[in-house]
């Protein structure tokens, strides 16, 4: 069977994929691009956060509190740039009609 920490680095590929072939889209908000790219850097937050969880409290990322919540800041912008920039595209196609 393959492993959590396999299967989550092998989600990496086809979320690049996807940004790849969002980002040629002339239809894609900017906003809401930065935004699934902050998707990324909470990733890359969470990952060395997680180990510094486990190694200096010996504890899971989700335990320690401050840390935890520390890095879901960035999920919490990335998801605020996403909704932001797809509002502000429908806004502009409401006024166009």
């Amino acid at each position: 069977m393959i492993s959590k920490e396999t299967l989550f680095a092998l989600s990496l590929f086809p979320y690049l994929g996807f940004l790849w072939f969002i980002s040629r889209s002339p239809q894609m908000p900017r906003l809401a691009l930065y935004g699934f790219y902050g998707t990324l850097v909470f990733v890359a937050v969470t990952i060395p956060a997680g180990i510094y969880a486990l190694v200096h409290y010996g504890e899971s990322l989700a335990n320690v509190d401050w840390l935890h919540g520390s890095a879901e800041v960035f999920l919490t912008l990335s998801n605020i740039l996403i909704v932001v920039g797809f509002r502000q595209a429908v806004q502009q196609l409401k006024t166009k009609n």
